[in-house]
């Protein structure tokens, strides 16, 4: 019997004009699929004209600029249409998601959706099974007392994982994706019996038990910094909070 993290898998990640989830936009993804360990990726991409400013911090970091999205990248609307169908396809062919740090990609897209389609990311899922494997979340709780960040540039290099043209959506997915089956072969005696929608109800819980701890870590400190316990998708703030 193949092992989950040997057989079928697709990743999904986003480049944005900033980290905040509730008013940056989404600039470019992409959705990798494969099918079995070793086997070929194919790889959607999605290039988009957010319709504001780009900073120049997030260019430096991805290297897309207005003058590039606005000659070549497509209005939000139909792009974040093909976004939510395309996942809700793969949910839909049992295919687990690989997501790294999935409540902040998960989110803006749910935001996308809410603010050019009316709609959001769960009207996709709907009667679709949802399963999000989060390498951050599962290496954290896996190996929790090791000191040192833990990036996707991180845990790439810890695992050793290629990962060639970082910050770029669609590398940055094939690495996450392979990263996931990294973390299966090593914690095999752990995660191999459990099934893939098992490991995101337990994602739930190690999500929100780690947030709690690095909350009480920034209390301890004096850092008002407020970590969210949701996962893999954050829930819209009401309205006079947003």
């Amino acid at each position: 019997m193949t092992r989950w993290y040997e057989g079928p898998l697709a990743a999904f990640d986003t480049e944005t004009t900033g980290v905040d989830v509730e008013e940056d936009r989404i600039v470019s993804a992409s959705l990798v699929v494969q099918d079995m360990a070793g086997g070929r990726v194919r790889v959607t991409r999605w290039l988009v004209n957010p319709g504001i400013p780009v900073p120049r911090a997030a260019t430096d970091i991805h290297g897309l600029d207005d003058a590039h999205l606005q000659r070549n990248g497509r209005w939000p609307s139909p792009v974040m249409e093909e976004i939510g169908r395309a996942l809700a396809d793969q949910c839909a062919a049992g295919r687990p998601l690989v997501i790294m740090n999935a409540p902040f990609d998960l989110t803006v897209l749910d935001r996308e959706l809410r603010r050019h389609r009316a709609s959001s990311l769960s009207h996709y899922l709907t009667n679709v099974p949802l399963s999000v494997l989060d390498p951050r979340v599962l290496d954290k709780h896996l190996d929790r007392y090791r000191k040192g960040r833990r990036t996707l540039t991180d845990l790439c290099e810890l695992y050793g994982i290629p990962l060639d043209g970082a910050h770029d959506a669609a590398a940055d997915a094939t690495a996450a994706l392979e990263l996931v089956r990294a973390i299966g072969r090593r914690y095999a005696a752990r995660l191999e019996r459990l099934s893939p929608s098992e490991l995101h109800t337990l994602q739930e819980v190690w999500h929100a038990a780690q947030a709690r701890g690095l909350q009480a870590w920034f209390t301890k400190n004096g850092t008002p910094e407020q970590v969210d316990t949701s996962w893999p998708v954050r829930p819209e703030l009401p309205a006079q909070a947003a």
